[in-house]
């Protein structure tokens, strides 16, 4: 009898033990945070039991590209009339030309930072009229390019690099700076020199 009393005690003083153990444990356990203190990439279920998930970076828009022919280069080459006239930058470009790809950072920084003050920025791709709705503007929104982006299908090529410069031979990329007026005030065969095209442009913003 001795012995099992002995043995009853022991199971209360376990048990006792074990439950406080318990209760110092719960005490000790942090709660969980707010989704407002979840650092970024955090996706532990909040109070209500939704995933908390770190807002996405913000996605490019698409590019819509559109097809152009000779006759549409001529016409946004045509510049306005007075105080509504603006200069404009032209890039002759295509996916598979290396240099274009590699200028193309440079290129979007300068219509970020000219386009406020005043210029109007086209590009011109000579891609395969196939690649409009494909590697055109799929490069384009990787690039976060926000300038009118235009494909030239044009039967006789030369008749569209004649408006832009009878003296271009039809090497890209190339570049093309236009006045208020429409006249040819700078171009630049191969990849840009950003600090010349900047001076450039800096010169025709500024004209009135």
């Amino acid at each position: 009898m001795k012995r099992t009393a002995s043995t009853i005690a022991l199971i209360l003083s376990l048990s006792t033990l074990v439950a406080s153990i318990a209760t110092a444990q719960q005490q000790q356990q942090p709660t969980a945070p707010s989704a407002s203190a979840r650092p970024a990439g955090d996706t532990s279920k909040g109070t209500n039991g939704g995933a908390v998930v770190a807002a996405a970076p913000a996605v490019a828009e698409a590019v819509t590209v559109r097809e152009v022919d000779a006759a549409g280069v001529k016409k946004f080459l045509t510049r306005g009339e007075g105080a509504e006239a603006r200069p404009l930058l032209l890039n002759v470009w295509a996916t598979w030309c290396g240099p274009c790809r590699e200028e193309f950072p440079d290129l979007v920084k300068l219509d970020e930072d000219y386009r406020p003050r005043g210029l109007d920025f086209y590009t011109l791709s000579v891609d395969d009229v196939a690649e409009i709705k494909t590697a055109v503007p799929a490069f384009l929104q990787q690039m976060r390019a926000r300038m009118p982006a235009y494909l030239l299908n044009a039967p006789e090529p030369m008749e569209a690099i004649n408006h832009i410069d009878a003296t271009w031979g039809g090497e890209v990329p190339a570049t093309f700076l236009f006045d208020r007026r429409g006249q040819l005030v700078f171009k630049h065969s191969g990849r840009i020199k950003p600090d010349e095209l900047r001076a450039a442009i800096d010169k025709v913003v500024a004209e009135k």
